[in-house]
């Protein structure tokens, strides 16, 4: 499908950087955005809550100053998320904050955003929603969403557990609007297969893991760098949800990630205080680790995916 006006000629590479608890910051998604690719942060890595409205300012003048020096250039738009739950008690805080500054992409997780889809729409912002599975998604259709974010099997963190092969089609079968890609990307072969199952842009996290404007842990920086896929296990013990983390995060936690304790229905310990904190302690990365082998600029991370993205095109053209 066309992308909607809002995105249109203005990115590099069909990515999407996905907002990451703790890592995203404003530098980060500075430079996401300011070498074409859409930057995002979630908007309780903004603390305290009154900090969001100064990342925000900071963000938007900041690509407005470099689109201004760099006419040619394509600046991309940036995206808030906003976790809609009733355990977040900053939500309608920060969709206040998100509406008067007229953020262009809001990314909403976990409830379909039924109340929020109408209020973003109304300054003309766009809504895109997080889902693992073809119920999810027609779910948050209703609540009118732009777009649609597959998390399928590999994504870091919190993720589905479904094949992107499957879901894309069963989704498609529905729906023909914007779709996002989420799972084990972290090269440009990777996007460019993205778009060949159907999505219109890729959604990528644990790359930009280990960048040097992230604010992720040197420590955490450099467990990535040394990972491979065998490294990350899948398990909902430390937030209730299932999520991939990092095996030597959780080793370092004091627990053994190949014998961990059961979770109850739910999610977590009987006794709370005893659970490892994850994001904090225990680091969420996703299956495409295996191809991470330094700690780079953002510029560099994304100068690298189009090139690979753009060999991977003209290789495909020349067997085709």
């Amino acid at each position: 499908m066309a992308l909607p006006e809002l995105l249109r000629d203005r990115l590099a590479l069909p990515v999407v950087g996905a907002p990451m608890f703790i890592v995203s910051n404003p530098a980060l998604v500075i430079a996401q955005c300011t070498n074409g690719i859409v930057g995002s942060f979630p908007s309780l890595n903004a603390r305290p809550p009154e900090q969001l409205e100064v990342w925000i300012r900071q963000i938007r003048e900041a690509c407005e100053a470099h689109a201004a020096a760099h006419p040619q250039a394509k600046v991309a738009p940036f995206a808030v998320n906003l976790i809609v739950n009733k355990a977040n008690s900053r939500l309608e805080h920060d969709l206040e904050v998100v509406i008067a500054n007229r953020v262009p992409i809001v990314i909403t997780s976990l409830s379909a955003p039924d109340e929020i889809v109408p209020r973003i729409h109304a300054y003309g912002g766009i809504v895109l929603h997080d889902v693992i599975s073809a119920r999810h998604a027609r779910r948050a259709l209703r609540s009118g969403v732009d777009g649609l974010i597959l998390v399928c099997a590999g994504a870091g963190g919190h993720a589905g557990s479904l094949s992107p092969f499957a879901l894309v089609s069963e989704v498609r079968a529905f729906y023909d609007g914007l779709l996002l890609l989420s799972g084990a990307m972290s090269n440009g072969q990777g996007v460019l297969a993205a778009q060949a199952m159907g999505a219109d842009l890729a959604y990528i996290g644990t790359r930009f893991i280990p960048t040097f404007e992230s604010n992720a842990a040197d420590a955490y920086k450099a467990m990535i760098v040394d990972a491979t896929a065998a490294d990350i296990i899948y398990t909902p013990l430390f937030s209730g949800v299932n999520g991939n983390y990092l095996k030597p995060s959780i080793a370092a936690a004091g627990l053994d990630p190949d014998n961990l304790p059961q979770p109850e229905p739910g999610g977590g310990y009987r006794k709370r205080d005893d659970r490892p904190a994850a994001w904090k302690s225990v680091w969420g990365a996703g299956h495409g680790v295996g191809t991470i082998t330094a700690v780079e600029s953002t510029a560099e991370v994304i100068a690298r995916l189009r090139d690979e993205y753009t060999a991977a095109r003209r290789a495909l053209a020349l067997a085709g």
